[in-house]
């Protein structure tokens, strides 16, 4: 069972951190580039802000985006403003998911993402509480894949593992953690592949953050996963 308010407060916390983390920076620091390629800090920052309007829109029934363009475009708009801008508008549209978060809803109902991907309404704090912690990671200032809550990287693994289940473009793989529990992914062959590692390395090369050299793949080649 999905609990979507332990998931909004998960969110605050997370937003929490990542401003108070953030606000360390100066001006310089937002045009640095952080560990996306072909992204700045700024351009981090500012899809944080446009995430969270467009997860509003979500929640409300309305196209997560406009267009693909669109939602680059706003990105690169807003990327170059200064560290305060991108501040006073992160936190504002974090309280603004907050609030639509908070309204009365039908939390079983099915709702629409980006590119036709459907989900629960009651898992998109969750999906915003993604977002938050791996884009904080994302910035480079401090805050890795080991600092995340123990409970979320159980949580993101087991999605990612979902998210690849039956992926052509995977081959079948065992996930086994470090505390012997074994997650079943991927979906092509007979013979699944045992990855195991610590639950940040895991997390990292399911949510393309590491490249999984920290990994050990028994009787056979750790493989290459496609882009989320």
């Amino acid at each position: 069972m999905i609990d979507h308010a332990h998931d909004l407060e998960s969110v605050r916390g997370a937003t929490e951190r990542l401003l108070t983390a953030a606000a360390k920076m100066d001006n310089a620091s937002v045009t640095e580039s952080s560990r996306l390629p072909g992204w700045s800090r700024g351009h981090v920052l500012a899809h944080l802000s446009r995430n969270a309007d467009a997860l509003v829109n979500v929640l409300r029934g309305q196209p997560m985006y406009p267009s693909a363009t669109a939602r680059d475009a706003d990105i690169e708009r807003d990327a170059p403003r200064p560290l305060d801008d991108q501040l006073a508008d992160l936190r504002d549209s974090a309280e603004r998911f907050q609030e639509a978060g908070a309204a009365p809803a039908d939390w079983s109902r099915t709702v629409e993402l980006r590119n036709g991907v459907t989900d629960s309404a009651a898992r998109v704090p969750f999906r915003r509480w993604v977002e938050v912690e791996l884009h904080h990671v994302d910035l480079g200032i401090g805050y890795e894949l080991e600092d995340l809550p123990e409970d979320f990287v159980q949580r993101e693994i087991d999605f990612l593992a979902e998210r690849f289940l039956g992926h052509p473009d995977v081959p079948s793989l065992v996930i086994e953690e470090d505390d012997g529990r074994r997650i079943p992914t991927g979906g092509h062959g007979d013979l699944a592949l045992v990855v195991t590692g610590r639950l940040a390395d895991l997390l990292g090369w399911l949510a393309g953050r590491r490249d999984g050299s920290a990994l050990t793949v028994h009787d056979g080649t750790l493989p290459s996963l496609p882009p989320l």
